[in-house]
Order: structure tokens, then C-alpha cells, then sequence
């Protein structure tokens, strides 16, 4: 239940507090004293959205803080702890802000949270309801929510299996059309990439082999420089006497070996260095004996050194088309060959989606059919349950029925088109709201609808903005007392300016705005029953004093105060 609404900065509201109580809530004062900003504010403390024209001018922002009793164990607590946010003796504190640029912010239990929490929350904490709501009511969408809301459980486990599978379908439907229209663009793609493959299988490069071939081009084209140079290296460590080379670094090292071993043992320094000198020899030894393999190893090969400089042509137009080096080429013919896999799998994953796009149908079908059922029998109970309100709000003779036409289109809530049907008296003919319904019938229809949800699917708080507008009169008088049995139920609050729905109320509050047109802290006041006599009098006469205005008023309470058992007179 609300406790308690500020409202700061909003409107013509500069500070206004609202001390709000269970049962039935009143809300009146004079045209443009801001009553409508409280419902404007409620709307902003249960999500709606944030207009900043709204916020006062000359402030920053505008601020909506309430005080609501919830039960600990129950699901809007446990969403509060789950944001982080605290009761306070079951007390949960809810604000939302709005500045003038247009930034919203919003608190829940003392912790900051997004606003779609505070929407989210609003479902099982209360319903607004303003003059919007009556135009909203027309459209077909709304009556087929207001249908499926009634239906409660029943449907909603059906809707949610008919979601799935036409959320499914629409997948499945939306890739096969993409496969089956790129048939085309596929088909070349798939040529482009098994050419790339078959080129690279035929010249069979290997990991590495780019490098290798440069390798062996370089020494086979300097095949004759080389193989000097290894000669005459060889000539210079061993001598060769058939040579013009007079350098014997062998035999030169052999007598330096010679010249330290008959003195080594006399001095280990010496002897060091004759370690050394031996280690040179052996490392001289195999240097030529490498030198002299390698002479004979490297050869002149024209053919070949031909050979390798075609292959590596080879390999460097592959790589132009594929990838710098031949590892990219072989990484690329990888890809290639499982994109080619892809799309020589895309017929067969096709003819699968196809599969699976008629099994999704034939769910979808199923279910959208027992949802037609669900809804077809529902339909009489809602006409009939809202037809029974109508009575009771002075309209004996309307009925509201309920048509349900199903198409041959799957939408996101089945194939049903849902219409509420009025007729006014039993000569008219059921006709759609939009044509049937005046403003006043409109207002009574929708009120009558939520009487019908506060028993099916029921929340804490109503919230109604001139749900009265449009009617006088006897209606008034109807409305008042369905909005006080309401209240039984569940705290109901009301803007109206009908003093005959007024006189219900348990609890009057008037808005009232100060000498510069602002309604502050004093301005919203709480009626005590002389203030109600003087408040209805002003709303039927337009005169506070006027004395038949009062006695016009003090009737009504005393009707409103017979209207409820035991109440003998409740301010």
C-alpha cells in the first residue's frame, strides 16, 4: 500500500506531500490546480516516462519520492534485495528524478536502479490509470492483452510455448530464405574457392619450401666461387704441393707443437698453452676435412639451378594469390577447404531447415489453435463479468461481448484478432468500441474492466485519473460506489471533479495552489467532514458557501456513508 507521495518540482507542484491511506482516496480541487501531476507523479514513480517539460520552471528537476508497505517474504522484496536495496520495517522507499535536460535517475530501497526495475515492480505494486488509457483501450492489441490477462495461468502457459516455437520458426524461416536467395552467390563463391584449392593441391607446396629452394637457388648460382674458395681454403690449413699456395697452417701449427712439448713439463703455464695449441690442431684437422667434403659436394647444376628458379616462380604466383609465403598459402587452402565444406553442406542444411521450418509450423499451429480455444471460451466469461460491472455502473441495458476472428497469418500472440464489442441497449447492434462507445460509456467500460481484474488478477493500488470524465449524474453516482467496493478489496485512489464519486471517498485530499500559482507544502490538504461538505458544495454549486449547494453535498455523504456497512460517516 502507498503510505505516503512528495512531489517536488513538477508541474505546478513546487512541495507537495500526499499522506495517502487503505480503502478509497479522493483527489479534487479546481481546474489547473495540479491534480493531474499526481497521477503524473505516480506514473513517474512506477516507471513512466520522463518528460522534462513536465519539471517546474526555475528547477533543476523534478522528484517523486514514495513510501510503500510490502510484505518481507513477498516477490517485490526479494527483487529488492536482489538490487541491493532495504526495507525499513517493511517500508520500501522508492524516487525518481527527472531534470530538466532531460536525465532520469531513480533509487530503490536506498540504492541507485534502472528505471525498467521500477516498471517491472509496478506490475504487483499498482495500476495507473489516466485518459490515455480509455484512448489505449481502442486499439485491438489492448483487448487482446486485456483478454489474455484474464485468462490468467490457463493461457499464459500456451502463449509462452507459442512465443518459442514462432520466435523459432521465424529464425528458421528467416536463415533458409538467406540460403535459398544466395543460392547463387553461393554457387560462386563455392567455384572461386575449389579453383584456389585444386591450384594449390596441383603445385603441392610444402611448409617451408620457399625459403629452402631460395637457399639452394643462392648456392647453386655461386656453385663455381664457392667451390674455389673451399679449395683454396683446403690448400692453406694442409698444403698441397701441386698448388702455388706456400702456406701450411698444419704444418706450421705441428712445429709450434713440437718446439713446446720438449719444455711443457717445466712450467704449467706453458703447458697450458700447448693444451690449447692441440686443440687447435684437432679443430684445424676437421675443418679440413669438411672443406675438402664440401669441395667435392658442391657442383654446377644448370638443369637443376633451372629447376629450382621454376618452382620458385611457381610458388610466388601462388603466393600473390594467397598469401606472402607458402605456409600462408597452405593456412589459406586450409580455410578454403571448410568454407567449401560449409557450402557444399548448405543443401543438405537446407532440406534440414525446411525439416524443421514445417515441424516448428505444425507446433506453432497447435498451439496457436488452443490458444483460439483458450481465448473463444474466455471471451464469453469476460463479456459476461464486465456486462455484470456495466449494470452496476448505470448502464443495465449495454452489453459487452467479446469476437475473436482468427486469421490465416502466425503473429507473435497467435492468429487472433480480438475485439471488444459494445451495445449500449438491446436494440443497438454490438459495435466496435471506436463507433459503439461515447467518452462517458468509454470511461465506465474500462472501469468495469479493472473491477473485473482487481477479482481475477488483483494488485494493491489502483490509481485513477478522471476515469469519471464524461458522466454526471446517476453514472457518477454508480461509479463512485463500484470505486468504494473496490476499495475492499484493494487502496484506490482517484482524481476526479464528479462530487457524486467524490462523496465515496474514505479520505478527501484537495490540491489547492498558493497566490502565485504554485501548489506547496499547505496546498494539498486533508479534508475533515465539514471541509468535504464545503469541497462538494464547490464542486456542485461552484459556490463553498452556498447553501443549497451544502445540503446537495451533506445528501451525498449521507447516501455514500449508507452505501457501506457499519461506516457512519468516515471523513
Amino acid at each position: 500500500m502507498l503510505e505516503e507521495v512528495r512531489i517536488q518540482g513538477l508541474g505546478v507542484i513546487d512541495d507537495a506531500v500526499l499522506e495517502l491511506s487503505p480503502g478509497f482516496t479522493v483527489v479534487t480541487g479546481e481546474t489547473g490546480a495540479g491534480k493531474t501531476m499526481v497521477v503524473t507523479g505516480l506514473g513517474l514513480l512506477f516507471g513512466g516516462r520522463a518528460d522534462p517539460q513536465r519539471v517546474r520552471p526555475g528547477a533543476e528537476r523534478a522528484v517523486v519520492e514514495g513510501r510503500l508497505t510490502v510484505p518481507p517474504d513477498g516477490r517485490v522484496a526479494e527483487r529488492v534485495a536482489e538490487a541491493g536495496g532495504e526495507l525499513d520495517d517493511d517500508v520500501l522507499i522508492l524516487t525518481r528524478s527527472v531534470s530538466a535536460e532531460g536525465r532520469s535517475r531513480a533509487t530503490l530501497g536506498g540504492r541507485s536502479a534502472p528505471v525498467s526495475l521500477l516498471a517491472y515492480l509496478a506490475d504487483d505494486l499498482v495500476a495507473v490509470h489516466g485518459q490515455s488509457d480509455q484512448q489505449r483501450l481502442l486499439r485491438t492489441d489492448r483487448q487482446r492483452a486485456a483478454l489474455d490477462r484474464y485468462a490468467g495461468e490457463r493461457l499464459a502457459a500456451t502463449a509462452g510455448g507459442y512465443a518459442a516455437a514462432y520466435r523459432r520458426h521465424r529464425e528458421v524461416a528467416d536463415t533458409l530464405a538467406e540460403l535459398t536467395t544466395r543460392a547463387r552467390e553461393r554457387a560462386q563463391e563455392a567455384d572461386l574457392l575449389r579453383f584456389g584449392v585444386e591450384e594449390i593441391t596441383a603445385a603441392d607446396p610444402k611448409p617451408g619450401e620457399d625459403a629452402e629452394l631460395l637457399a639452394e637457388e643462392t648456392r647453386l648460382a655461386h656453385a663455381d666461387a664457392l667451390r674455389v674458395a673451399a679449395t683454396t681454403a683446403h690448400e692453406v690449413l694442409v698444403g698441397d704441393p701441386a698448388s702455388d699456395v706456400e702456406i701450411d697452417v698444419t704444418a706450421l701449427l705441428a712445429s709450434a707443437r713440437q718446439a713446446l712439448a720438449a719444455v711443457r713439463e717445466h712450467d704449467p703455464a706453458l703447458a697450458a698453452v700447448a693444451d690449447r695449441l692441440d686443440e687447435v690442431g684437432y679443430v684445424l684437422s676437421d675443418a679440413a676435412t669438411e672443406l675438402a667434403s664440401y669441395r667435392e659436394s658442391v657442383d654446377a647444376d644448370p638443369a637443376r639451378l633451372a629447376a629450382v628458379q621454376e618452382r620458385r616462380s611457381l610458388l610466388t604466383q601462388l603466393g600473390r594469390k594467397y598469401g606472402p609465403t607458402t605456409d600462408d598459402v597452405l593456412a589459406w587452402a586450409e580455410d578454403a577447404a571448410k568454407r567449401l565444406a560449409e557450402l557444399d553442406g548448405d543443401d543438405e542444411r537446407i532440406e534440414e531447415l525446411r525439416e524443421e521450418e514445417a515441424a516448428q509450423r505444425r507446433r506453432m499451429t497447435e498451439l496457436a489453435d488452443r490458444l483460439t480455444e483458450i481465448r473463444t471460451e474466455v471471451a464469453e466469461r469476460f463479456g459476461a463479468a464486465v456486462t455484470e460491472e456495466l449494470t452496476a455502473l448505470a448502464m443495465p441495458h449495454a452489453r459487452v461481448s467479446v469476437r475473436v476472428t482468427t486469421g490465416e497469418e502466425f503473429g507473435p500472440h497467435g492468429r487472433d484478432d480480438i475485439e471488444l464489442l459494445l451495445a449500449p441497449h438491446p436494440s443497438a447492434p454490438p459495435l466496435p468500441l471506436n463507433k459503439g462507445a461515447s467518452g462517458g460509456e468509454l470511461s465506465r467500460v474500462m472501469l468495469a474492466i479493472e473491477v473485473v481484474f482487481a477479482g481475477a488478477d488483483p494488485v494493491p493500488t489502483f490509481v485513477f485519473d478522471e476515469v469519471d470524465a464524461g458522466v454526471g449524474g446517476k453514472a457518477a453516482v454508480e461509479i463512485g460506489r463500484r470505486l468504494a467496493r473496490l476499495a475492499r478489496r484493494a487502496q484506490v485512489i482517484v482524481v476526479t471533479h464528479l462530487p457524486q464519486v467524490a462523496a465515496f471517498a474514505d479520505a478527501h485530499l484537495v490540491v489547492e495552489k498558493s497566490n502565485d500559482g504554485m501548489v506547496t507544502a499547505s496546498g494539498v490538504t486533508r479534508l475533515d467532514r465539514s471541509g468535504r461538505v464545503r469541497e462538494l458544495s464547490r464542486m456542485l454549486a461552484g459556490l463553498e458557501d452556498s447553501e443549497l449547494g451544502r445540503a446537495h453535498a451533506e445528501e451525498l455523504l449521507t447516501i455514500a456513508a449508507a452505501d457501506r456497512p457499519g461506516d457512519t460517516g468516515r471523513h
